[in-house]
């Protein structure tokens, strides 16, 4: 009886790291470019009857941005860039389609919806504040200044008060957020620290 010889052939392929850039600078300035435009009504700075120009600003930047910087931050593994990117650009997203609806539909709404909508987005916002403690210290201060925004906000929706306050806090989200964005890009790019970001708060 012949001899059967079995020859096994084992090929071995090599995994190489997929290097993602940091997606921050962009959320951050997606961010600041929103929060400017939407601070500038609230402050009174522009004509109510432009409002819709506030759109494709809320709509490129705001959601769609820190959309990219949430889904590239997922795959880094990062779970906080990756949820509050994300988060916060279907908060952009439905902000814009809330303006669309009320300047462009006959549709007949209720404003307080949107205002429990702001309220979910506070309940979010104040754990990814807390989370942030364990970050940095400007985005920590991004995100109280958001926090106050929203609550301002939520007041005025519901009960009328000045949306002056919030404007004020956009403003200031937008200026931190632009640093925040200078400070990665010119930090990575320079591979040292030339605008500090400042060390964690809270390292449990």
């Amino acid at each position: 009886m012949a001899e059967t010889t079995i020859i096994k052939s084992e090929t071995t392929v090599k995994a190489f790291p997929m290097f993602t850039a940091e997606p921050a600078a962009l959320g951050l300035i997606g961010l600041a470019v929103a929060a400017l435009v939407l601070a500038s009504t609230d402050l009174g700075l522009t004509s109510s009857v432009s409002k819709s120009l506030m759109i494709p600003w809320i709509l490129f930047f705001g959601a769609t941005a820190q959309l990219i910087a949430g889904a590239m931050d997922f795959k880094r593994k990062n779970i906080f860039g990756a949820t509050v990117f994300t988060t916060y650009s279907m908060t952009m997203y439905s902000i814009s389609l809330t303006i669309f609806i009320t300047i462009f539909t006959d549709v007949t709404f209720d404003i307080t919806h949107y205002a429990y909508g702001l309220i979910a987005i506070l309940v979010f916002s104040i754990i990814a504040t807390a989370a942030s403690l364990m970050t940095n210290k400007i985005l920590f201060a991004i995100l109280i200044f958001v926090d106050l925004a929203v609550i301002v906000l939520i007041a005025h929706y519901l009960y009328d008060v000045s949306a002056v306050p919030a404007g004020i806090f956009l403003l200031l989200t937008s200026a931190f957020s632009f640093y925040a964005a200078a400070a990665i890009l010119l930090n990575t790019m320079a591979g040292k620290t030339i605008l500090p970001l400042g060390n964690a708060i809270w390292k449990p």
